[in-house]
């Protein structure tokens, strides 16, 4: 029988109130190129990529040609604008650091996000967070990102490189999402999935095991209780 074993988290939109300035960086790229994008059309149809995903998304919605040179160019100039954001904005969200460094103390925890590793470490480093995680599975370590099971079942496989623990499964693991890509891809890979309603609204992430409007209200004993034990629902 599966039992929670491990902790695997989403990062935008879950650890850091990041996505408005990764909105923000994305659409002074776009602008650049004679592309608009609002702040709509972001939180429905971009949310839950990586760079390399938005950037597709914006040109073939534009009927652009997404040459390889075109795309790493904008990723460059969206990294360089998005850190120079984030150095002037850091925000984690409330209960975020009690919820994490009470995970740490009885579970391996580990990242896996859409985000660029330089991005990440930078702001968990600033956060005081960086040594609660195992491992961070980042944009460069995957080939197929979100909604694909990729990212997940990579950071799980990294979790079982640390021999003093029994090989962990999908079914002993317990991701945290914002998004119905991450929703979708954290199913896939067979893991059971809590959604925070930081960036959308309860009702957008119904796909989840379990939903809470803020990671401040979330109870560990609680999440074992409802996702591996007789009760399921909303925390």
């Amino acid at each position: 029988m599966s039992e929670l074993r491990a902790i695997i988290f989403d990062f935008d939109g879950v650890i850091a109130d990041t996505e408005p300035l990764h909105f923000a960086a994305l659409r002074q790229v776009l602008a650049g190129i004679d592309i608009s994008l609002t702040e709509q059309e972001y939180y429905t149809d971009y949310l839950g990529f990586d760079d390399r995903g938005c950037f597709l998304a914006a040109l073939q919605s534009h009927q652009r040609q997404a040459a390889p040179t075109l795309l790493g160019e904008l990723m460059d100039r969206k990294a360089q604008a998005y850190l120079s954001a984030i150095r002037e904005h850091l925000a984690i969200f409330p209960g975020v650091r009690e919820l994490v460094h009470d995970a740490a103390a009885r579970y391996p925890l580990a990242i896996a996000s859409g985000a660029l590793r330089n991005e990440i470490e930078l702001i968990l480093e600033e956060a005081g967070l960086r040594k609660a995680f195992r491992h961070i599975t980042s944009a460069e370590d995957v080939t197929r990102g979100k909604p694909a099971p990729e990212p997940f079942l990579h950071a799980m496989a990294a979790l079982n490189q640390h021999p003093s623990q029994p090989a962990l499964t999908p079914e002993d693991c317990l991701v945290i999402e914002d998004s119905l890509p991450g929703i979708r891809a954290a199913r896939a890979a067979g893991m059971k999935v809590l959604a925070v309603a930081n960036t959308h609204t309860v009702q957008d992430l119904g796909e989840a095991d379990a939903i809470t409007h803020s990671l401040a209200d979330t109870r560990l004993s609680d999440l074992r209780l409802r996702l591996w034990g007789s009760a399921q629902g909303r925390l």
